[in-house]
């Protein structure tokens, strides 16, 4: 009898690195469940997945800076009877700014989203994977997480929480069956830059970014191989090691005058 196939959730589905991600999924023959906030992006993805692959594509449109939405995804699968095998924690965002001029409920959301919803559905999904012996989680962390970051402070702190949460997670489970993967890409051509109003920073502004689906194709490897951390792209890697050999007084000033607005 064939084995019943996997079924993978990914948060923030409905475009960039999350939609690439679901597409690696389900054409790796898994069943998703898509969530994100745009219910018909979702279905319109859901549809067309199912028409190309052959698999169930599940839609949950709910945002998840709301704390009661990690639990009530969980009901609503058990209620389903869907078990989720891989769990892909791609949803956050960003906030541009010097900390003391931004708005102080958007970086409480992003904390919410980025860290809090990541860590409350790895709680919520882990434990079931190590009971069958098998899973995958990756949360998607940064390039971000390697280093502060003067204008962009919460974003890096967030990712930063997610790089050391996520490695503390894959020592833990080791021998379980279950890996969890920190991916961190770097900049990606998505819709992160225009939802940041960062597209004149120094950092963004000129340079040539992949694509979602190279980056996404690249991690979805990464996250069945069950590498605990994986960079994408040799020029970030070498960045990311070159930090921890940095006095951290210069890279501080470093960081800021790449994120520093092109007027």
């Amino acid at each position: 009898m064939e084995r019943a196939k996997r079924t993978a959730l990914i948060t923030g589905a409905s475009g960039g690195i999350g939609e690439a991600l679901a597409r690696e999924c389900a054409g790796a023959g898994m069943n998703v469940v898509l969530v994100a906030r745009s219910e018909d992006r979702l279905k319109a993805l859901g549809e067309q997945l199912s028409g190309e692959h052959g698999i169930s594509a599940t839609p949950v449109a709910t945002d998840l800076s709301d704390a009661d939405a990690p639990p009530a995804i969980k009901r609503a699968l058990e209620a389903s009877g869907i078990t989720v095998d891989v769990l892909i924690n791609n949803a956050g965002f960003a906030t541009f700014g010097p900390f003391v001029e931004t708005d102080a409920s958007e970086e409480l959301d992003e904390i919410q989203l980025n860290v809090t919803a990541l860590t409350h559905l790895t709680k919520l999904f882990a434990p079931g994977m190590v009971e069958r012996g098998w899973g995958r989680v990756m949360n998607v962390a940064s390039t971000a997480a390697f280093q502060p970051g003067p204008l962009m402070a919460v974003y890096y702190a967030t990712k930063a929480y997610v790089l050391s949460f996520s490695e503390a997670l894959s020592e833990e489970m080791r021998g379980t069956g279950v890996t969890v993967t920190a991916f961190c890409p770097g900049p990606t051509a998505s819709g992160f830059q225009a939802r940041a109003a960062m597209e004149d920073s120094k950092l963004v502004l000129g340079r040539k970014m992949p694509d979602a689906a190279t980056v996404a194709a690249d991690g979805f490897k990464a996250m069945m191989a069950g590498k605990p951390v994986y960079i994408h792209g040799l020029r970030n890697r070498l960045i990311a090691q070159s930090i921890r050999f940095s006095p951290r007084a210069l890279v501080r000033p470093m960081v800021k005058r790449l994120q520093e607005r092109v007027h």
